[in-house]
């Protein structure tokens, strides 16, 4: 299990381990071009897929994008279906790519909203990727932070009921293996696209130490360049994690 930030200080590097991405402007990418938008997001598939490529070269291990949150239901009926439609047939044509570049494929979130044919779309391709380690593309879909943190809550309780009866015995360490991401290490770098400055309920208990990188570019828009600029700006940031800049100076 990884280590908690808060409770270790991870080890850093100038190309981030991690990356979390929210994808945002797909509808004002298409809106701009006077196209559906629905149009942005079917572009903003062929963004994901020139990002895990860039990603993978530049050797960043772990890669979370924020498909789909838990408040995105309430958007029109239309953009929401099509949403759905898309996600299912990226992975029925992206899947045996991100196999071969032996990257391994989860998908967190609430999945019992999803219909039977998607849940079971996802079980196949997290099933044929399991054993690569190139790179772990992690898809947040249905997804909130808030009900991470819940569920997390929920599972721990259910497991260990007598913390009910004394809750000074929780602790981190007890909570840390049933969020959604246990197996991935706390985010180094957040980019959200579009413009926004918010993490909109977006991983907000692994986030308590990631660098903030907003960008203007709609997610259709965003490319190589536009991702090695997040890196370039990560790579100028001093991450002290508590410490002084002088203890980062002075150690080893």
């Amino acid at each position: 299990m990884v280590q908690s930030s808060t409770l270790a200080i991870p080890d850093t590097g100038k190309v981030p381990g991690h990356v979390a991405i929210i994808m945002d402007g797909n509808g004002r990418w298409a809106v701009a071009r006077h196209l559906p938008r629905t149009a942005g997001h079917a572009k903003g598939v062929q963004a994901v897929r020139r990002i895990v490529e860039a990603c993978g070269r530049q050797g960043v291990q772990h890669l979370t994008l924020f498909a789909f949150s838990s408040e995105n239901w309430r958007r029109p009926i239309e953009e929401v279906t099509l949403l759905m439609r898309l996600f299912m047939q990226a992975l029925d044509r992206e899947v045996g790519r991100l196999h071969e570049q032996g990257v391994c494929l989860h998908v967190i979130g609430d999945l019992g909203a999803f219909d039977a044919s998607l849940r079971q779309r996802i079980k196949a391709a997290e099933t044929l990727t399991r054993g690569n380690t190139r790179m772990h593309l992690t898809i947040a879909a249905n997804y909130g932070g808030r009900w991470d943190i819940l569920n997390a809550m929920r599972t721990v309780l259910a497991e260990r009921p007598e913390l009910a009866a004394d809750p000074s015995q929780l602790d981190e360490a007890a909570l840390l293996p049933h969020l959604a991401m246990p197996w991935a290490p706390e985010p180094d770098l957040f980019i959200r696209t579009g413009g926004e400055q918010r993490i909109s309920n977006f991983m907000i208990w692994q986030l308590a130490y990631t660098e903030l990188y907003f960008t203007d570019a709609y997610w259709p828009d965003f490319d190589r360049d536009e991702l090695q600029r997040a890196f370039d700006w990560y790579a100028s940031r001093e991450r002290r994690f508590g410490r002084t800049s002088a203890q980062l100076k002075n150690s080893p």
